[in-house]
């Protein structure tokens, strides 16, 4: 692949009514997998259209729950992801898919309507090759619903264009994503060697290959985070070990804000070690003291998240937000640290491993 100064080269606008290809990688995914197809579904659109999704080995219902989907609706083409990996199972969608615009879509999302119309018009009004929106978390219970209040704040995922930006422009990566298939084509796909990060990794080559990522804030996705503090711990050390991975391999390309979890657990470490010094009357004096600042100062910056506006509205709501920060945060920084070390070699994200919820209705 070539490199070309990001922005340069317009990306091809096919005919409006061309159609439009989703692909879904799916694993475990029965209590949402019905409302996340029928809100893709519903998206009116000029043209023809096609929903691929590719199921990985799931162990409760889902892939019953998606044959009878594509059974009951010829828009549904169903393919196997043996390995379970997400962009395994993206290019293998893709691959199967047959319109020149393809549409990611995540069956822990909600397509809000209007979607895909509007990312058609953001696409070909900017040329771009790939538009996204905000990503617009949610929850049904009280923990869920805590954990969409962290990813909806600028203190939970770092203040990312896509969890919450208003200014439309050019971007560094996009929330799932809507792109123009022939440059999907020409930069060769998901790399299939990132388990986690990889929408961002695949945004980094197309903006080599000189395209246009974009945003646009009139675009937004309901997302439904993980269920339980186990599963989200889980999560987030998958995704802080990739992270870690893709700085072993992209250096300084990658934002200042994926440091802040891993300087954030280097402090604590260093702020229990001394600590322990002063117990035992090793370490004295104000320079000891200071070390302890930054644990000091995020403890207050969890404290005045979880009891402002964001925090919820019942003390329950302001102590799950509470809880809820530093079990993204640690994780994500204890799993970035690992992987940059060791690198991230065969993590997997196991929260999406069990799927032992029944449906929800």
């Amino acid at each position: 692949m070539h490199l070309a100064t990001p922005g340069r080269r317009d990306a091809p606008v096919p005919p409006d009514d061309a159609g439009v290809s989703f692909v879904m990688p799916v694993l475990n995914e029965q209590r949402y997998l019905r409302r996340a197809v029928a809100s893709t579904l519903a998206q009116e659109v000029p043209g023809p259209v096609e929903l691929v999704l590719a199921l990985g080995p799931s162990t409760d219902a889902t892939d019953v729950i998606a044959r009878e989907i594509a059974a009951a609706d010829s828009r549904v083409v169903l393919v196997d992801n043996p390995a379970a990996d997400i962009p395994v199972g993206l290019n293998l969608a893709i691959r199967a898919s047959r319109y020149p615009t393809i549409v990611r879509v995540d069956a822990h999302s909600e397509l809000v309507p209007g979607y895909t119309r509007r990312a058609l018009a953001t696409l070909a009004r900017t040329r771009a090759a790939n538009v996204g929106g905000v990503m617009r978390a949610d929850g049904r219970t009280p923990f869920q619903r805590a954990v969409a209040r962290a990813y909806n704040s600028r203190a939970g995922l770092g203040g990312g264009a896509y969890h919450g930006g208003t200014e439309e422009g050019a971007a560094e990566s996009a929330y799932l994503g809507v792109f123009r298939r022939a440059v999907l084509e020409e930069v060769g796909g998901f790399d299939e060697s990132i388990r986690r990060g990889e929408d961002w990794e695949l945004n980094l080559r197309i903006r080599r290959a000189g395209y246009r990522v974009w945003f646009d804030p009139t675009l937004s996705v309901v997302y439904w985070p993980r269920e339980s503090w186990s599963r989200l711990v889980r999560q987030f050390r998958a995704t802080g070990a990739w992270r870690g991975e893709l700085v072993r391999r992209y250096g300084r390309r990658n934002s200042l804000r994926f440091f802040a979890p891993p300087a954030l657990v280097i402090a604590a470490v260093v702020s229990l070690i001394v600590g322990a010094l002063q117990i035992a009357g090793v370490a004295r004096g104000r320079t000891a003291s200071a070390t302890h600042v930054p644990v000091a100062a995020y403890a207050v910056l969890v404290g005045a998240v979880a009891s402002g506006r964001g925090g919820g509205r019942g003390w329950r709501d302001r102590l799950w937000t509470a809880a809820v920060l530093p079990s993204m945060h640690v994780p994500w920084g204890v799993g970035f640290l690992w992987a940059l070390v060791r690198g991230a070699r065969d993590t997997v994200d196991t929260s999406r491993l069990s799927g032992r919820n029944t449906p929800l209705p």
